[in-house]
């Protein structure tokens, strides 16, 4: 087995690039996988002096069995650049495992993404592997099958990342036609379809959205964990992620996860009920009143 190549998106936060870079030399893997590292160009000249610091480290950076360097020239955004790395290097490798700057991971990540590529690589039903945990319900077991994307630090194969679909029109049509947006919400609990209608308004630029709903639409599962082998450091206002005070903290998982093949293939409804009920208690009215008055007691006025 050849481990998957890494594709590690960096931009203009020297600081999460550094720690995320050093999380993930500390992987058991690390000496033995190919790392791509992807560097987006400054949005305008209040960011070219951040950006050379991280290009400046990214050149300093070592342990791994190989490190390809990819220097925009111009600011290509997230979405187009991961949307374009990823086809790129899954059509060369036949699978990716894909990290963005803001993500600390555990020391058996890499382990974990390399093991469940490969106990799945044929298995057509599951198409999309993910590593992060937030939700941190003891109940879930520490690998499960749902219908549904998370993009903190995942891992996909050539023959699933064949139905990513970049029009988001055509995909909210279809999940309208077949009255599917219901369930694309976690039972109305959280507004994966209102994300999908404002990337097709232009009010943001998910790529992410855009793949959940892909393989939603074609029946096809992610193999999740119930014990986070990933943390998103990046809900400080240096980003574009949104759900601060704690939202979506998950606790680093520091043993192997085991993978065996779950049989049969079908999403696991306990794990999308208790997604169902976490959306339900942080996404409503009330828990988003509540958190914007804690955050205004405490002097927080940001998103």
């Amino acid at each position: 087995m050849s481990n998957a190549p890494i594709l590690l998106f960096v931009y203009n936060r020297l600081e999460h690039t550094q720690v995320c870079v050093t999380s993930l030399c500390q992987n058991t893997l690390a000496k033995g996988s190919d790392l791509y590292i992807y560097s987006d160009g400054a949005k305008d000249p209040l960011n070219s002096e951040k950006v050379d610091e991280v290009r400046t480290f990214i050149h300093t950076v070592e342990g791994f069995k190989s490190i390809t360097i990819i220097e925009r020239e111009k600011n290509w955004g997230l979405a187009r650049n991961i949307i374009d790395a990823v086809t790129t290097r899954v059509n060369q490798y036949g699978k990716v495992i894909v990290v963005e700057d803001d993500l600390i991971l555990a020391p058996y990540f890499l382990q974990f993404m390399n093991d469940a590529l490969e106990t799945y690589k044929d298995e057509p039903k599951v198409g999309h592997i993910q590593a992060c945990d937030y939700i941190q319900d003891e109940n879930l077991p520490e690998t499960f099958l749902i219908k549904w994307t998370g993009s903190w630090g995942w891992a996909t194969w050539e023959r699933a990342w064949k139905y990513f679909n970049p029009d988001g029109q055509a995909l909210l049509t279809e999940l309208e036609r077949r009255k599917l947006t219901f369930r694309f919400d976690f039972n109305g609990k959280y507004g994966y379809t209102r994300m999908l209608r404002r990337q097709i308004a232009g009010k943001n630029n998910s790529w992410a959205i855009r793949w959940n709903a892909s393989l939603f639409l074609n029946d096809i599962l992610s193999l999740n964990v119930g014990r986070s082998l990933v943390k998103n450091q990046g809900f400080d206002g240096t980003g574009t992620n949104a759900g601060g005070g704690g939202l979506y903290s998950s606790v680093l998982y520091m043993q192997p996860i085991n993978v065996e093949k779950i049989a049969p293939i079908v999403e696991n409804e306990k794990a999308r009920m208790a997604y169902s009920h976490y959306y339900a208690r942080t996404n409503s009215f009330w828990a988003k009143a509540i958190r914007r008055i804690k955050r205004t007691l405490k002097g927080d006025f940001g998103r």
